[in-house]
């Protein structure tokens, strides 16, 4: 068994975050397992209880562990390796996409450029008594899979554009379907921004999270071939399971 120097020079709950993590990398502690309680750890290692909370804390907050209230705490899943270099942009989108019904799809509305504040700011190529009268899709869709959410999205597409989009989508139309005939519609660009914020009430329903919790913002634009706005996406991913990985090419 691991042991504890209580005379060494590093602090006695770092060195508990690391048998915790050797434990977790071993498959001692494999994923969604409990691990021991406080009361257990203080006896396993003979150390106080606010030396066992704070390696607990710092190691639920770095998403390694989380805690479920009157149960305990457990082992995070693997977070999932989201390479930007495979794709446009950060998001999900719905454009961009084989078969865009087979998503994970929760509701399917239109929405008046009114009723969505951030459009007009994004839209603001155009004037903006044309975006508040104009209508879009709002397609609200889950990434990843039914036992593992990884993100919820949120897609907007210009109806002037698409008009077709949302009996596309319900339909399971393929996109060389839904851009044929679309030659300068087609995405080829794109634009993010990311941001962290912390979990809504709305949120939580979605993404299976306690509110206060840590996402990944990230909004999308997505540009045709001949430079029109085709797609806005708001994707918010869970932290505590994305990890997203940035390759910098460096040009002499």
């Amino acid at each position: 068994m691991m042991t504890i120097n209580k005379y060494g020079t590093v602090p006695l709950y770092f060195q508990l975050k690391n048998i915790i993590l050797e434990k977790i990398k071993s498959g001692e502690y494999p994923e969604d397992s409990r691990i021991p309680s406080e009361q257990e750890f203080c006896e396993l290692y003979d150390i106080s209880r606010p030396t066992v909370r704070q390696a607990i804390i710092e190691l639920t907050n770095s998403g390694h562990l989380y805690k479920e209230k009157g149960r305990g705490t457990f082992v995070s899943k693997t977070k999932k390796l989201i390479d930007i270099k495979n794709y446009n942009g950060f998001t999900d989108s719905i454009l961009d996409c084989s078969v865009p019904g087979e998503k994970n799809i929760i509701s399917v509305a239109v929405k008046k450029g009114s009723e969505v504040s951030q459009l007009n700011e994004v839209f603001a190529e155009r004037s903006s008594s044309r975006i508040l009268d104009e209508e879009f899709a709002e397609i609200v869709y889950l990434s990843g899979t039914e036992e593992n959410v990884l993100a919820m999205n949120l897609s907007y597409i210009p109806l002037q554009l698409f008009p077709d989009i949302i009996n596309d989508v319900t339909t399971k139309k393929p996109s060389y379907e839904i851009l044929k005939g679309k030659y300068p519609l087609i995405p080829i660009k794109s634009k993010s921004s990311l941001e962290v914020i912390f979990t809504d009430q709305n949120d939580a329903q979605f993404l299976r999270l306690q509110i206060g919790q840590v996402l990944i913002r990230i909004e999308n634009v997505l540009y045709s071939r001949s430079g029109q706005i085709v797609e806005f996406i708001i994707s918010k991913y869970r932290a505590d399971k994305c990890l997203f990985l940035f390759e910098n090419i460096k040009f002499t």
